[in-house]
Formats: C-alpha cells, structure tokens, sequence
C-alpha cells in the first residue's frame, strides 16, 4: 500500500512538473498545477479503480468544477486533464464517468480525444 501511494504521488508530481513546461500560459485563472492538484486523489482510482470514485477524488472534483466556471478556466482545465490523460493512461470509462458520479458538472468530457477550444 505504501508503495502505490508513493509512486502515485511520484506520478503527481512528475504530470504537474511535465505540464509546467508544456502548457502554454493563457489568460485563465485556473493554473494546470491547481487543476493537476484538485484531481491528484482520483488517480489511482482513473487507473484501476471500479465502482464509484472515493471520497477524496470527488472533493477535488468538486473544488475544480467550482473553479472552473469560465469559459477560459474550462479550457484550460480540459487542456490540463487532456494532457495528463497522456501520462496516467486513465481508463476512458472510469474518466468519462467521474463528473457525474461525483455529482458534478465540468463542462466538457475527461477524455485524450476532446477537443478543448470547442468548450464554451
């Protein structure tokens, strides 16, 4: 158990500096780091979990839906998750549902396929 976790954390950490250096900066209030932070407890669960979302994951879920209520704060954010679903390898099921198991709306759908700028 330690050891997942430290190599979930060591994930965290490398997707939040990668994304730093390869997101562009924008005009959005949100920053990928704070997105990256929000949705850190849902990676286990992206990866391998089943079932509903733990705890953790959906208050982070909910703290970035709360944040991301701007149309640049949801592209940037879908930009973020985009680009993270590239290193954590999320099952696309597990992510397309975690919104609405969550009981939240981000707007757009988690999925490597979205396109982004389309989001109003």
């Amino acid at each position: 158990m330690k050891g997942s976790f430290k190599v979930s954390m060591l994930l965290v950490i490398t997707i939040v500096s990668l994304l730093m250096l390869s997101v562009p900066s924008s005009d959005a209030a949100i920053s990928c780091s704070a997105v990256i932070q929000d949705v850190a407890p849902c990676v286990t669960y992206l990866r391998s979990g089943s079932g509903l979302p733990p705890a953790a994951c959906c208050t982070g879920a909910k703290a970035l839906a709360a944040a991301a209520k701007a149309t640049a704060d949801k592209q940037a954010a879908c930009a973020c998750l985009k680009s993270a679903s590239g290193s954590i390898n999320p099952n696309p099921g597990l992510a397309k549902s975690l919104p609405g198991n969550c009981g939240i709306s981000l707007g757009f759908t988690i999925s490597a396929n979205v396109d982004c700028t389309k989001i109003t």
